[in-house]
C-alpha cells in the first residue's frame, strides 16, 4: 500500500511537471508567427513545351524529349512571411528559385523547326532552359482564432525565361530567345493550427490573361506541413505543382513579352525545409 501510494505521488508529480513545461512552451492565444523564413531543397519534375514564331510557325516541342533537357532537377528554394500589423491580419510573402537546365542529344529524333533554324533528324544538339521564379504578394486574414488563418490577396510573378538551341548538324545554327513575363495572380491561403508545434499550411494562386495578342495563365499549388520543433527553428515537408503559359502571337503593348511563340512549364515536386520563425 505504501508503495503504491509512492508511485502514485511520483506519477501525479511528474505528470504536473511535464504539463507545466508544456503550458510553458505553449505559444500565445494565436499561434501564427510575426516572421517567418524557409530555406530548403526541392526536388522538381518537368513538363515543358515550346514554340518560337508567330501564329502558324513552327511547331511545338517537348525539351525534355526532343533535345535532351533534364526532366528532373533538385533546386535552392525559399520562402518567407511577414505579418507586419500588431493584429497579425495583414502579410507580406515572398518566393524564389531558379531552375536551370541543361540538355544534349547526339542524334536528334525528327526534323524539327525551332525559331530561323532547322534541326534535321540525326544532328548533334544542345539545348538549356532556364527559368527563374520571383514571388511577391499580399494576403489579408479574414478569419483567424487559434486554431485557422483564412486569407485572401494577391500578388505578381516575375519569371525571367532564357532558352538557347545549338545545332552541330550538316547545317549549323543557334538561337536564344530570353524574356521576362510579368504575371498578377489572386491568392488564397489556408493554415491550421494542428497543435501548439505542428501545422498545415495551403496555398493557391491562379490568373489569366489575353490582351492584345498576348495569352498569359498560371495556376501554383503548394501544401505543406511543419513542426516548429524548437523556440525559432522547425522543419517542414511540402508539394508545390506550378504550371505556366505564355504565349505571343503577335506584336504586343504587354510589359515583358517581348517574343512571338509559345513557353509552357509544369514544374510539381516535393521540397524539404528549415524554418526560421518569430
Amino acid at each position: 500500500m505504501k508503495k503504491a501510494m509512492v508511485m502514485l505521488l511520483a506519477v501525479t508529480g511528474f505528470l504536473f511537471y511535464t504539463s507545466s513545461l508544456f503550458a510553458e512552451e505553449k505559444k500565445p492565444e494565436k499561434p501564427w508567427n510575426r516572421f517567418d523564413v524557409n530555406l530548403g531543397a526541392s526536388w522538381i519534375l518537368n513538363d515543358s513545351e515550346v514554340r518560337l514564331g508567330g501564329e502558324g510557325a513552327g511547331v511545338a516541342i517537348s525539351p525534355e524529349e526532343v533535345l535532351g533537357l533534364d526532366a528532373d532537377t533538385t533546386v535552392f528554394r525559399s520562402d518567407g512571411n511577414w505579418r507586419f500589423t500588431r493584429n497579425l491580419r495583414h502579410s507580406l510573402d515572398f518566393t524564389w528559385y531558379s531552375n536551370r537546365r541543361k540538355g544534349q542529344t547526339d542524334a536528334a529524333p525528327q526534323t524539327i523547326e525551332i525559331g530561323d533554324i532547322t534541326i534535321n533528324e540525326g544532328d548533334s544538339v544542345k539545348a538549356s532552359l532556364d527559368l527563374d521564379v520571383i514571388r511577391v504578394g499580399y494576403s489579408y486574414s479574414f478569419f483567424q482564432d487559434d486554431r485557422m488563418d483564412l486569407a485572401v490577396g494577391g500578388g505578381l510573378y516575375i519569371m525571367p525565361i532564357v532558352f538557347k538551341v545549338e545545332s552541330n548538324g550538316v547545317v549549323q545554327g543557334n538561337i536564344s530567345e530570353s524574356f521576362t513575363a510579368p504575371l498578377p495572380v489572386l491568392s488564397l491561403r489556408a493554415d491550421f493550427a494542428i497543435t501548439p508545434k505542428w501545422f498545415l499550411r495551403n496555398r493557391i494562386d491562379a490568373f489569366y490573361l489575353e490582351y492584345d495578342n498576348f495569352t498569359g495563365a498560371i495556376v501554383d499549388t503548394k501544401m505543406a506541413l511543419e513542426w516548429e520543433a524548437f523556440k525559432h527553428f522547425g522543419f517542414g515537408v511540402a508539394w508545390d505543382n506550378f504550371r505556366m503559359k505564355a504565349e505571343a502571337e503577335d506584336d504586343t503593348s504587354v510589359p515583358g513579352a517581348d517574343f512571338l511563340g509559345t513557353f509552357k512549364f509544369q514544374n510539381a515536386g516535393f521540397m524539404l525545409y528549415l524554418k526560421g520563425y518569430f
